[in-house]
């Protein structure tokens, strides 16, 4: 039996409204027990961050619509990272991975799995709505001007992105959620 894996893009404009996309597909297994799926905001475009993030030398940001664009293919594959006590990044603590990345409006949303059976605490955790955001993690960031008080970066490439809580995110705007409630993928499991 042979599986592939394929990727998809599209690009969808409407006056006013853009719309960019990339996802890689995987083969659907019926119940699989280490892929739960999630789907969030991981960012906003042309939107200055309410605090700064981790490495900005405590400068707010901009991350352009334009640059953001043009990483969306290197957010494909990348690992979402969690912390103990959710306040933060840990690139080696590694549990899910990002299939699809959008630029839609002034969001940059993703979604892809969590590996639920490999980090089962983190199912509890997630399903309280709303308090959950995400943060990304980028390396070779171009900043226009460091002299700036709001950085504005014009390049960069994705390297992964965090699950925190919303109000430890730079950006409060973000979000992450389940795309399926526990109690539901439990009884699949069951059958």
């Amino acid at each position: 039996m042979a599986c592939r894996a394929g990727l998809a893009q599209s690009s969808t404009g409407t006056a006013g409204m853009e719309l960019r996309a990339m996802a890689v597909e995987f083969p659907v297994v019926h119940g699989h027990p280490n892929r739960l799926p999630f789907e969030g905001v991981l960012t906003l475009v042309d939107v200055a961050s309410d605090k700064a993030p981790s490495g900005a030398r405590g400068h707010r940001v901009v991350l352009t619509r334009a640059a953001a664009e043009a990483a969306l293919p290197s957010l494909l594959g990348m690992a979402v990272d969690y912390k103990a006590g959710w306040d933060g990044h840990d690139a080696r603590q590694k549990c899910g991975i990002i299939t699809t990345a959008e630029v839609d409006g002034k969001r940059l949303t993703v979604s892809g799995y969590l590996f639920a059976r490999d980090f089962p605490e983190m199912e509890s955790k997630i399903q309280g709505e709303g308090a959950m955001g995400m943060s990304y993690e980028l390396a070779d960031a171009h900043v226009a001007d460091m002299r700036a008080q709001v950085w504005t970066l014009t390049k960069a490439t994705f390297t992964g992105a965090a699950i925190l809580l919303r109000e430890k995110a730079a950006y409060r705007s973000t979000s992450f959620r389940l795309k399926r409630p526990a109690i539901a993928r439990r009884a699949a499991l069951v059958r």
